[in-house]
């Protein structure tokens, strides 16, 4: 998978998922880091370092983000012992993500 289509990736699973359960921990973390709660907007305004680069923007230096859990989808091929034939087995494995608020980010001079 090249850099951008990982990107790419990150920002789609940052704008398309569902889940509400890591609010509270992003209003409670950005909050102590100083950002009021009406600028907190979870999947509009803080995404994770690669959903930011998707954006065009990056992370400044020395900023720390808001560690998220979060769920991987994942693929392994297995073999069907009756069948013999390959098949894609679809799991989700528990993961964690940092997300950065947009005032921790600034545009790619690129």
């Amino acid at each position: 998978m090249t850099k951008q289509e990982l990107q790419q990736e990150a920002l789609t699973r940052a704008v398309a998922g569902i889940t509400a359960s890591n609010y509270p921990a992003i209003y409670v973390g950005f909050a102590a880091l100083g950002i009021a709660e009406e600028d907190i907007r979870p999947r509009e305004n803080v995404f994770t370092f690669n959903a930011w680069k998707a954006l065009g923007r990056h992370v400044k230096r020395g900023e720390h983000g808001i560690r998220v859990a979060t769920v991987r989808d994942c693929v392994r091929k297995e073999r069907d012992e009756q069948t013999g034939q390959e098949q894609d087995k679809h799991y989700s494995i528990p993961w964690s993500a940092t997300v950065f608020h947009v005032s921790q980010t600034e545009p790619d001079s690129t």
